[in-house]
């Protein structure tokens, strides 16, 4: 499955009201850490089954980094049912991204 792109419009169904577990990644353009953890978010979206993965712009979307407590980007968080089940800060190898979501 492809990444999905979260936006305050889209964010209660794709997030809060899906039936699986997703992945969001809260990035920027200008990160250069994000830039990193961007291909493997992109590699795990593409594997991973029974989940979703989204990314925010936090630029973008500030309003969801601010509803969040976002400090510090990239920071990845995991739903399931409705409410963040994990969490992650800054660059992490794909083994670990991937063991976010069991």
């Amino acid at each position: 499955m492809s990444v999905i792109t979260i936006t305050k419009e889209n964010f209660e169904k794709e997030v809060l009201r899906s039936d699986v577990p997703v992945l969001v990644d809260f990035w920027a353009s200008w990160c250069g850490p994000c830039r990193m953890l961007s291909p493997i978010v992109d590699e795990v979206a593409e594997e991973i089954t029974g989940a979703k993965v989204g990314k925010v712009n936090v630029d973008e979307q500030p309003e969801l980094a601010a509803r969040y407590g976002i400090m510090t980007i990239p920071t990845l968080l995991v739903f399931k049912n409705g409410e963040v089940a994990a969490n992650s800060v800054g660059v992490k190898p794909k083994a670990a991204v991937m063991a976010l979501l069991k």
